[in-house]
């Protein structure tokens, strides 16, 4: 399957695909986890949890999260 990039104006989010599974932003993502916020900055930056940054922003799959708790 090919994934087109996004259009000018049109986000990540907005393919439905992606969106179910995506979390945007450490809160979220600690939310998500039960966790402090910094905790997850700290995961992060120890590379313990899997997480792709695009700029400065951060993004989570729950798939690989639980997966990531899960082991």
């Amino acid at each position: 399957m090919i994934i087109d990039f996004p259009r000018r104006g049109r986000s990540w989010m907005e393919y439905g695909m992606l969106s179910d599974d995506l979390i945007k932003g450490a809160e979220a993502a600690a939310k998500y986890l039960g966790l402090k916020r910094k905790t997850v900055y700290d995961m992060v930056r120890d590379a313990t949890i899997p997480y792709i940054r695009k700029g400065r922003c951060l993004y989570f799959r729950k798939s690989e999260l639980d997966a990531s708790f899960r082991s």
